[in-house]
């Protein structure tokens, strides 16, 4: 006669099999991986300060600090008014507030930019509403494109970037707004309705404003915050580690230093707002050069293609994307040609 065993299940709280001591293994939880490194940070301090004690290091940090330090306070400013902006004010007062005609529509959308701030995390969303609510596409593009270039808050960092350079704040405004009214209008002229997918619902639906608000501002601090060290970190390296005889090379010639700041903007993807202090570091190439960084950059660069694909389709970022970067090199260098 067969005998059945009937097991208890386990108890909610009891832990899993695999996660008991000396059964299936042990896992390495967050806490002990940092006091993990924390102590081979105690033991290796002496070859950690005489790395960091180093000219090369010196100067490295210095840099990074320095640009950090400055760019912090525009970048937390400019996200909480972009947040504002993103959260507080609807959609359906800017379908009211721009005329009908597309023609007219868009330099009215880019002129909005420098009334109304939001960094590039906060334009794209308000983009889409725009086109959701009925507005004409070129001036919601146009709109994208102007909001995160030539708001206050970027011309303001960009003035105290270039203290010695006030003609830097008239040239990246003036190519700001005319890169985003340019490329409005060709896409009015050339673009076609099924390129460009509808989002298909409101940014923050079903939140409350002071959570949406909220979780815009954390959301765009650490995102935005990142990409500033990570700019950073590169413009430090460029100042401390790349030969001056490389950067003189690249600078010296007009047309490739144009093209590398323009490859360096989209690959390093800094917040608009911060993106001055480290085009401020990189005195070995020319104000124009350095003006196509600035102009670029908020225009396209790796997560705004990421966020547009999200948001209007693949098919729209791929077309948009060459467009609008091959629009800002050549409006900065004719711009940067007249004023710089």
């Amino acid at each position: 006669m067969a005998v059945t065993t009937h097991e208890r299940p386990p108890s909610p709280g009891a832990p899993k099999e695999e996660d008991r001591p000396g059964e299936g293994g042990r896992r390495l939880d967050s806490p002990l991986m940092l006091v993990l490194l924390m102590l081979v940070a105690v033991l290796a301090q002496g070859p950690i300060r005489g790395a960091l004690a180093t000219p090369v290091m010196q100067s490295w940090m210095t840099v990074f600090v320095a640009v950090v330090v400055q760019a912090l306070p525009f970048l937390v400013f400019g996200v909480l008014l972009s947040a504002a902006l993103a959260v507080f004010v609807p959609a359906s007062f800017f379908a009211r507030a721009l005329p009908g005609r597309p023609a007219l529509a868009v330099p009215v959308a880019g002129l909005a930019g420098a009334v109304l701030p939001g960094c590039e995390c906060a334009s794209v969303p308000v983009a889409g509403a725009l086109v959701r609510r009925g507005v004409t596409p070129a001036a919601a593009l146009a709109f994208l494109l102007s909001a995160p270039a030539i708001n206050p808050i970027v011309l303001t960092a960009t003035a105290i970037a270039f203290p010695g350079e006030p003609a830097m704040v008239v040239a990246r405004f003036a190519a700001g707004l005319l890169v985003a009214c340019a490329t409005g209008w060709l896409w009015h002229r050339l673009g076609r309705t099924d390129w460009l997918r509808l989002p298909e619902r409101a940014s923050y639906e079903g939140q409350g404003k002071g959570a949406a608000f909220w979780g815009s501002v954390r959301h765009d601090v650490v995102h935005a915050g990142g990409f500033l060290v990570v700019g950073a970190m590169a413009a430090a390296t460029l100042k401390a580690v790349v030969p001056e005889s490389w950067l003189s090379a690249a600078a010296g010639n007009p047309v490739v230093s144009v093209l590398a700041l323009a490859a360096l903007a989209v690959l390093l993807s800094i917040c608009s707002e911060a993106d001055a202090f480290v085009a401020a570091s990189l005195t070995q190439f020319s104000l124009t050069a350095r003006l196509t960084f600035l102009v670029v950059g908020p225009v396209i660069d790796l997560k705004l293609f990421a966020m547009q694909t999200a948001t209007f389709g693949r098919g729209f970022a791929l077309r948009f994307a060459p467009l609008s970067l091959a629009m800002a090199i050549l409006v900065s260098v004719l711009v940067g040609a007249v004023l710089l």
